[in-house]
């Protein structure tokens, strides 16, 4: 028996073609789409502006399925962070975060990530899989209709797990839900592609969309970069910041792209390497967001001191830079950034691997 089709993470076109080939007209895919993406409903047999044949067929020949949510860990503030299993056992982390105007979701592309950033638990645990559009999409409507009484999300961050630019198609498919405005109707400041530096898919992503981009820096010379984010050895950091100028040559109007900088203790957070930093980034138009080291289990790394911190600050500000310095959130339910784990399940000879997870 043939698998049924999962319509949750399919674009509108996706869904034209879908509902073409069984007949029907394309007004269906905005009906569908309305009905699953704002209304949050999933079952056929609620969508009453389909008849009785067709709401038959569709339960015939497809489904409408989110990831589970396995737990729900709040921290003091209120940031909250999903445990949520696929299908295939592996599970993977996204957190919803608070603020005075807006409601984020920082969300995963990958169960696990294959590049080993040495600032960041997911890299420690490997490489599991790709996320499915699904899977992606999935994680904007737990945020939304899981839990009724919560806030709409008004903003969604690709900075959970995974390497987004490594996951191409599915991410693609699951902005354009994102972006649809019968969907989700988020505008192109509203969401966020970060990227260690994957700089052929930079450059495919400047003909295909304006979202924002963020780069993950966090060093402004290929030797220490390298240690730190070991995709540079690839792509070295003056091919990777010409491939955000190209990006910016694509888009209207005045643009930034935000260069994310973790600060780690005597690693990187000198005035020596804001220095470096300021001089690196000098013909870039973009904007600097500091992040303090969150620690995990298993990283020698130490959060920079609070007096290191604001000199490099203040530093970058003094040379004319937009910069903020991310307040820690979610440290507490280990949400922050740099530290989503969740399980991996891994088949090694028939044998069943869980490897470790952050939900306790």
């Amino acid at each position: 028996m043939q698998d049924k089709k999962n319509l949750l993470g399919c674009s509108q076109e996706s869904l034209e073609v879908f509902f073409k080939d069984i007949g029907e007209p394309p007004f269906r895919a905005k009906q569908l789409l309305k009905w699953v993406h704002q209304k949050g409903e999933l079952d056929f047999e609620m969508m009453t502006d389909f008849n009785k044949d067709l709401r038959s067929r569709l339960k015939d020949i497809a489904i409408l399925k989110t990831p589970l949510v396995k737990n729900v860990l709040t921290s003091e503030e209120g940031t909250k962070k999903y445990l949520v299993e696929l299908d295939s056992g592996s599970s993977i982390e996204m957190v919803r975060i608070p603020e005075k105007k807006r409601m984020t979701l920082c969300i995963s592309s990958q169960a696990g990530c294959a590049l080993q950033c040495t600032f960041c638990a997911t890299g420690a645990q490997g490489f599991d899989q790709n996320l499915t559009s699904d899977e992606i999409i999935g994680q904007v409507w737990l945020a939304n209709f899981y839990d009724k009484n919560e806030a709409p999300i008004t903003n969604v961050v690709f900075m959970g797990m995974g390497e987004p630019l490594l996951n191409f198609n599915p991410v693609m498919e699951s902005v354009d839900i994102m972006r649809n405005q019968i969907a989700y109707c988020l505008s192109r400041k509203r969401i966020t592609i970060s990227t260690s530096g994957i700089v052929p898919q930079i450059n495919k992503l400047a003909d295909m969309t304006d979202i924002s981009l963020a780069i993950s820096l966090h060093a402004s010379e290929n030797e220490l970069r390298d240690i730190i984010v070991p995709i540079n050895k690839k792509y070295p950091i003056k091919e990777l910041l010409n491939s955000c100028k190209n990006y910016l040559s694509k888009q209207t109007g005045k643009r930034n792209i935000t260069i994310e900088y973790i600060l780690i203790d005597g690693i990187n957070d000198s005035l020596k390497h804001a220095a470096g930093l300021s001089k690196v980034l000098a013909s870039l138009s973009c904007k600097i967001n500091l992040i303090p080291f969150n620690p995990f289990d298993g990283s020698d790394y130490k959060r920079s001191t609070d007096k290191n911190i604001y000199a490099f600050k203040n530093y970058l500000v003094n040379k004319g830079y937009i910069t903020t310095c991310r307040i820690t959130r979610g440290d507490a339910i280990d949400g922050a950034c740099g530290q989503l784990v969740g399980n991996l399940k891994k088949t090694i000879k028939g044998k069943s691997l869980i490897q470790h997870t952050s939900i306790h």
